[in-house]
């Protein structure tokens, strides 16, 4: 979700974006604010060093050892990368630190695939035009896509970067990163760390600026090859509007209201606080966060009862505070959205069990809130918030709760728990979703696609299936 950056009155200076730490909204750094010749520029760049085959030629051992490379000096530069992200995007050094262990990871995961690409081959007796049978060897073969524009939201932005980054250059592509306005500065560490592990000059490019401006440039470029964009679904339909120039190819991580399962049978220790952090993770900035938590009625009170202390029991702090578990939204804009949303909602009948307020300090803080008696046409239940705000809906049957899950033009994930296997199994068949957890929360491995069902997106993310997305297949006949 992407959102713009808020600009205190007298600071603006054409061509430049003022950078805030959203825990204390003091100014930390500035970027440039790229116009459409910068924007050329940064293409025409890429364009070049993937025509010459600067990368995309070189031996797949030579590429695998840049990436690892690259890879050895994140580690080596975490404790740095991690205050950087943490002032950027107001989170704690906690997660700061884990963000970019799991970039980490995942720029490993790639650099172990890159010489492992192949295609398939086979020999082939088809029918000829004259009526005879004509003998082929056949075989495919993956070639990168080209130029590639990746464009990343605020929420984790070093390790949605890394999401698109490692990929596209094990692929052999070349590449502009635009990273959100309000939150460049960790990616801008990119180029430099790829640069010292050795990758050609241009081959990955940071670009700044807005995303009405910079980014819609870069979406609209026609010698752009493909875009792969995280954000909202409302984003993600005008980048499809824009591609169209070029039909480039795209790959789209949209917006989720996903829902969560719990029956009746569920482990109430492991499960309420498995939905809470389900929930709260990142403060509810993150769009695979089950925010719509359907509780059978047997266990619903219990239920709502420890949600809300659980709610309750998590301090709160921002990048200075190396105990906080909830950190700032984002900007005050965010804050304000959230907040309308919750008091629409308690305008029309549903009921604040904890939170629901902003936080009276320095910050873009909003309580961790929990709702109930919210109806389906309500705004809480049909729009991403990305907030730390849920509603929690009580159900009777294993139908009703299938029914009410769908009921929403996302389809990104969903969380099941229950004691229950064949049950699980069930309802994790129905869900119209693409990603499943079982009794966990926000569970993610590299080598696990997530795929956007719905107008939760195109194309996949991570795994092989994120690597494909950043080739072209040919298909060779050698008549003999």
């Amino acid at each position: 979700m992407s959102s713009t950056a808020d600009v205190e009155p007298g600071v603006e200076n054409a061509g430049i974006i003022p950078v805030y730490n959203p825990s204390t909204e003091q100014r930390i750094g500035e970027v440039a604010d790229s116009d459409q010749q910068a924007v050329d520029a940064a293409v025409a760049r890429a364009r070049e060093t993937f025509e010459s085959g600067v990368w995309r030629k070189l031996p797949a051992a030579h590429r695998a050892d840049v990436l690892f490379r690259a890879a050895e000096i994140i580690k080596a530069r975490t404790d740095e990368l991690a205050e950087l992200e943490a002032q950027d995007n107001g989170m704690n050094a906690t997660a700061a630190r884990h963000i970019i262990k799991v970039s980490q990871e995942m720029l490993v995961y790639y650099a172990g695939w890159v010489g492992k690409i192949h295609g398939e081959s086979a020999n082939l007796v088809s029918d000829g035009l004259l009526g005879t049978f004509e003998n082929y060897h056949t075989f495919t073969q993956l070639e990168p896509v080209g130029v590639v524009g990746l464009i990343i939201p605020w929420n984790g932005p070093f390790f949605i970067a890394m999401l698109k980054v490692a990929p596209a250059l094990a692929a052999g592509c070349s590449a502009v990163l635009k990273p959100a306005e309000e939150t460049p500065l960790s990616a801008l560490k990119l180029e430099e760390i790829f640069r010292a592990a050795g990758l050609p000059d241009g081959v990955l490019t940071v670009i700044t600026g807005y995303g009405e401006t910079t980014g819609a440039a870069l979406t609209a470029h026609p010698d752009v090859d493909k875009i792969a964009f995280t954000g909202s679904t409302e984003v993600g339909k005008l980048i499809v509007k824009a591609a169209a120039g070029n039909l480039k190819r795209l790959t789209l991580e949209l917006g989720g209201k996903s829902p969560l399962i719990m029956f009746d049978d569920a482990d109430l220790s492991r499960a309420i606080m498995g939905a809470g952090m389900g929930l709260l993770a990142g403060s509810g900035q993150n769009c695979s966060c089950t925010s719509r938590m359907y509780v059978q009625r047997g266990i619903y009170e219990q239920v709502v009862e420890g949600l809300a202390g659980f709610a309750r029991m998590l301090p709160m702090g921002g990048s200075e505070d190396p105990n906080s578990v909830l950190g700032p939204l984002i900007s005050q804009k965010q804050r304000e959205r959230v907040d309308g949303i919750v008091r629409e909602g308690v305008s029309k009948g549903a009921e604040i069990i904890t939170g629901g307020k902003p936080l009276d300090r320095p910050g873009y803080f909003y309580e961790a809130t929990i709702v109930t008696g919210t109806t389906p046409d309500m705004r809480l239940i049909r729009e991403e918030i990305f907030g730390p705000v849920g509603s929690v809906i009580p159900f009777d049957d294993e139908d009703e709760v299938i029914a009410a899950a769908n009921d929403t033009h996302y389809g990104l994930a969903g969380s099941i728990w229950t004691e229950n296997l064949g049950r699980a199994h069930r309802v994790l068949n129905e869900l119209r979703a693409g990603q499943v957890w079982v009794n966990s929360a926000l569970a993610s491995d590299p080598s696990m696609p997530i795929c956007g069902h719905k107008q939760s997106g195109w194309g996949g993310e991570r795994g092989k299936k994120g690597l494909e997305s950043y080739f072209n297949t040919k298909s060779v006949y050698i008549g003999h």
